[in-house]
């Protein structure tokens, strides 16, 4: 079966960040009344109020067209820019929309053009499109710069307002102006929207082996793998072993990256967080797998990114397994998921994360053990078939 590197078999527009489940504490203040006086990292400051209701008195006095002047998109656009202040574009305020939607995406469905959004030197950028979508189909590529959404420029747009202006209801058009990495020359792209459902595994039986694929660390993924496993389990006799596959895997929950990863690993750390402060705490193998003794190959690509990178960096890091394919995304922080008041969400960036051995991978990613290039313009799935030869 042919896997080139520009498919993908994941959920469209994931917001390429490593969630990480906990208790929230985070509360949004009543926006009545200014506030003066916070405590900010542990000193009293007195912060002054008075512009910010002076401001926002002056366009409720003199802006023009009152019927898009609405004070809870003013007040959420409040919040939105004091978060962007911090320069960070996984760093995000999730007004009530968005964050129903980004919960959404998690789940395996939704309507849009079936792209995963993410950056590349804080350009937004594809990291993979969706097998057999209209992205895909479209000729949208990994690796692809999204220059314009529209006509709207996309220089420092978050990824919550992209998912807002790419995705909409089923049959609508969106036109992108995109930028194939390594050439000069811009192209526009007019897509038709349709509805996209995705599993998160996939599994084949090729060649004597198992194509185990695994698209992204979402809410469904532990059942969808438990089943998988079983499979495999019952052919364990006929196979020679399995090939993982996490090619234009943008990542999800971090507990399902450990999760993921205990079921090839005996025991040990499987990521380190690393808090600004230094503190580093360890996530290690937590649960008896049952492939821990299979032959193992992972196969990687520029899409494998966050979660997919600390699976396939910490079975390198034991000699596990082989990896093959090209350097991955290098998305190595992580972000916090908060629930806010109202259904809105915060998600903060608190950590980056570290592999068993201490490597960070941020805007490095992980280099293969075997570099394999696909070439979309053939029928044969190099990756694939250089995976298959390891095996046998």
């Amino acid at each position: 079966m042919k896997l080139p590197f520009r498919q993908i078999r994941l959920i469209a527009l994931v917001l390429a960040l490593v969630l990480f489940s906990g208790e929230v504490g985070y509360r949004v203040g009543k926006f009545s009344s200014p506030q003066v006086g916070k405590t900010l990292s542990g000193e009293e400051k007195n912060i002054d109020f008075s512009l910010f209701w002076d401001v926002w008195r002056r366009l409720e006095n003199s802006f023009l067209d009152k019927k898009t002047l609405d004070s809870q998109n003013m007040y959420w656009g409040a919040i939105k820019g004091m978060v962007a202040s911090l320069n960070d574009p996984y760093t995000v305020f999730l007004p009530p929309s968005e964050n129903k939607q980004t919960k959404e995406d998690l789940s395996g469905e939704f309507e849009g053009i079936g792209v995963q959004l993410g950056y590349k030197d804080s350009q937004l950028a594809v990291v993979a499109p969706l097998k057999g979508t209209p992205a895909e189909i479209a000729g949208i590529k990994a690796g692809d710069l999204i220059l314009k959404i529209e006509d709207k420029e996309t220089g420092g747009i978050t990824l919550p307002e992209a998912v807002k202006l790419i995705r909409g209801p089923k049959g609508t058009r969106v036109k992108l102006t995109l930028l194939h990495d390594g050439e000069k020359e811009p192209y526009e792209a007019i897509i038709i929207r349709d509805k996209i459902i995705v599993p998160s595994v996939e599994l084949e039986f090729v060649d004597g082996v198992a194509h185990l694929q695994l698209s992204r660390f979402g809410d469904k993924t532990g059942e969808e793998w438990e089943k998988a496993v079983e499979k495999i389990l019952a052919k364990k006799e006929e196979i020679k072993g399995v090939i993982f596959d996490l090619r234009n895997n943008p990542g999800g929950y971090l507990s399902g990256a450990v999760f993921i990863a205990s079921e090839f690993l005996d025991k040990g750390v499987v990521v380190q967080q690393e808090f600004a402060s230094g503190v580093r705490e360890s996530f290690s193998v937590n649960r008896q797998g049952k492939l821990t003794k299979v032959k193992l190959v992972v196969l990687v690509n520029e899409g494998s990114a966050s979660a997919s990178e600390i699976v396939a960096g910490a079975l390198q890091d034991y000699g596990r397994a082989k990896i093959v394919g090209q350097k991955t995304f290098g998305k190595g922080t992580i972000q916090e998921a908060q629930e806010l008041k109202e259904g809105a969400g915060l998600h903060i960036t608190t950590a980056r994360w570290l592999l068993p051995k201490g490597r960070s991978i941020d805007e490095k990613g992980i280099t293969p053990d075997f570099e394999v290039k696909d070439d979309p313009k053939t029928e044969v799935d190099e990756q694939l078939k250089e995976g298959i030869k390891l095996l046998i």
